[in-house]
């Protein structure tokens, strides 16, 4: 019997591993997809300064309060 447990164990490490590797791969994925959007939002075509002031007006506010302000 603990011979059986031991082996469910071992499984049950296994499937946590490839569900990590899932979650990792699915992250990569929504960062890539956030990049693109970026690129084709327009922020790619503001000089140096104004895209770190966005991105600095962005930090400071958070996302919340600068989409609320945005849409306003």
């Amino acid at each position: 019997m603990a011979r059986s447990i031991e082996q469910e164990r071992k499984q049950l490490e296994a499937e946590e591993q490839r569900l990590s590797e899932r979650r990792k791969q699915l992250a990569e994925r929504e960062r890539s997809d956030r990049l693109k959007e970026v690129e084709r939002s327009g922020f790619m075509k503001a000089d140096s300064a104004q895209f770190t002031g966005i991105l600095e007006a962005i930090r400071i506010l958070g996302t919340t309060e600068t989409l609320k302000r945005l849409t306003a």
